[in-house]
């Protein structure tokens, strides 16, 4: 893991009900680890969103911001967790893509592990850049127009991306690295 200090970051974790439990609690632990702040934001109302682990629905996460609230200019990334329910989801949410957009458009980084790279294509984000996922969203990406590949972590720019939760060590590097060059 990297050591950059982090300290006065504020990292968005944008998901909802269905999110793979690894792949938000511990980008979300190492980011604090070191320094950021992390804000969950959801769609709805609901004080907290439920995590799915392996086959099984898994524990609630605090949702800080609602999702009709946030907006991009109030924090220095994002993170978009997978598993297979909480993306698909996101990605019928016109202002879950907006804020995705948004933070593009901005040049903060972006980073989708698993599934989350579906909001990407979403949000038109991949057309003509190297990112990975879940081996399953390959041709979904292709089609799309990325250049996939599969390792552990690809980073094009701005936009990080990871296959599964083994992956979440290098991910959540590679965040920590992209945060760190901003400063």
């Amino acid at each position: 893991m990297s050591s950059f200090n982090l300290v006065g970051r504020t990292v968005a974790i944008l998901a909802t009900d269905g999110f793979e439990q690894s792949e938000l609690t511990e980008p979300k632990r190492f980011l604090e680890q070191a320094g950021a702040k992390t804000v969950v934001i959801a769609p709805g109302g609901a004080a907290q969103i439920k995590g799915w682990s392996k086959q099984n629905w898994g524990d609630p996460v605090k949702v800080d911001v609602a999702l009709k609230d946030a907006q991009a200019d109030d924090y220095d990334a994002l993170v978009l967790p997978g598993g297979v329910m909480n993306p698909d989801k996101l990605r019928l949410e016109p202002a879950a893509i907006a804020l995705i957009k948004a933070f593009d458009a901005d040049g903060k980084p972006v980073a989708a592990i698993c599934h989350g790279p579906w909001t990407l294509i979403d949000a038109g984000l991949v057309e003509n850049r190297k990112v990975t996922s879940w081996p399953s969203l390959r041709k979904d990406l292709e089609n799309a127009g990325a250049h996939w590949q599969d390792s552990e972590v690809v980073r094009d720019g701005q936009l990080i991306t990871s296959r599964k939760p083994d992956d979440i060590p290098a991910f959540t590097t590679a965040l920590i690295d992209a945060l760190s060059a901003t400063v």
